[in-house]
């Protein structure tokens, strides 16, 4: 009886050993997606003016479904992009150890280019439907948007980016690391390109330099965001492949948040210094600056938890100890959540003084 019991005691413990890894991944995917997503309908529905005088009410799918899936397509392209860069991370010198891994992660990174298509294309027709209110979700709708607006072919871009990296990861699946890693980030990162264009931009002088600024906005922000998630759900783990990939997401995080850091202070501020009657004053009297105010409080908090992971816990997950990484990844994947929630938002809303 008490090998018995004392066999079900070990069986028991294995069972949880078994189930933390998939709780963690569950609860590091609600995090970014929960975050992202409440974040972007509450922003929504605090910088909605109403309904304008002579054009019909918008729909509460249009007015709340166009952040909803602004927010699953930037998140599906950052998932995209992130498991495109695993295997830099991991290192191609232990392929017995980092395959298993992958080949896990392959699958992942289609079915996430491909949710990042269709975002883009329900995306399109909602915006659509925004640009003329009442009229009816028609094939010649969608095409005179895309004619007349930027950001219809900017959708259509950004759509077809997702479509390639879905083409290129089934091949991945199919031959795993003979399809380059480089080819495979490339394409998502130049997928990211047309994002840009699918909110607004500014119209001042520098408007090539604003749409530079903004592509590196974009681009750094999935590598920092798509990274860590990666490494968090595929990496985290297994202990020794993590003191390998960690160190090196360390440093690419660091990069990445001086640039979203610059090119969104740079963005943010040059819409409210070409607004009339706006100017720096508008951070705190906008709707628009309050929200930036919003995404810039993100970042200081990422900074922080950053600092945190890579100068306290990275040095004592080299050394193959037990650390609370689950509790730092889930509170830093949290607030990027929150701050893409809240750059959907800022991406459309107009300065209005």
């Amino acid at each position: 009886m008490r090998n018995v019991a004392v066999h079900e005691a070990v069986s028991g413990s294995e069972q949880t050993e078994q189930k933390r890894p998939r709780n963690a991944k569950a609860l590091v995917v609600v995090a970014l997606l929960g975050a992202a997503l409440l974040t972007a309908l509450a922003a929504t529905a605090y910088t909605d003016v109403g309904t304008i005088p002579g054009l019909p009410a918008l729909p509460p799918l249009v007015r709340f479904g166009i952040p909803v899936m602004r927010a699953l397509l930037d998140l599906a392209a950052l998932a995209t992009v992130g498991l495109s860069m695993l295997p830099k991370l991991l290192g191609f010198d232990q392929p017995a150890r980092t395959e298993p891994v992958l080949a896990k992660a392959r699958p992942i990174a289609v079915i996430t280019a491909l949710v990042w298509m269709l975002s883009a294309l329900f995306s399109l027709v909602l915006q659509a439907m925004e640009a003329s209110p009442g009229a009816p979700a028609t094939t010649s709708l969608v095409i005179t948007y895309v004619n007349d607006v930027p950001a219809g072919p900017g959708l259509l871009a950004s759509a077809g980016g997702g479509l390639l990296c879905a083409v290129i990861g089934l091949l991945a699946v199919r031959f795993g690391e003979s399809v380059p890693t480089e080819l495979r980030t490339i394409v998502a990162l130049l997928g990211l390109l047309p994002m840009p264009l699918t909110g607004h931009a500014t119209d001042w002088q520098y408007h090539d330099f604003s749409m530079i600024s903004m592509e590196l906005h974009v681009v750094g922000a999935a590598m920092w965001v798509g990274g860590l998630a990666a490494v968090a759900l595929f990496v985290a783990p297994q202990r020794g492949l993590l003191a390998e990939a960690l160190p090196r997401f360390s440093k690419l995080a660091g990069l990445a948040l001086l640039v979203v850091g610059a090119s969104g202070l740079f963005n943010g501020l040059m819409e409210l210094v070409i607004t009339p009657n706006a100017g720096l004053t508008g951070l705190v009297t906008t709707q628009y600056g309050q929200i930036l105010l919003g995404k810039a409080l993100c970042l200081v908090l990422l900074a922080v938890v950053g600092a945190q992971m890579r100068f306290r816990l990275v040095p004592r997950i080299a050394r193959h100890e037990r650390t609370a990484l689950l509790t730092w990844v889930t509170f830093e994947v949290a607030v990027m959540g929150v701050a893409y929630g809240l750059g959907v938002v800022l991406s459309r809303a107009p300065v209005i003084v």
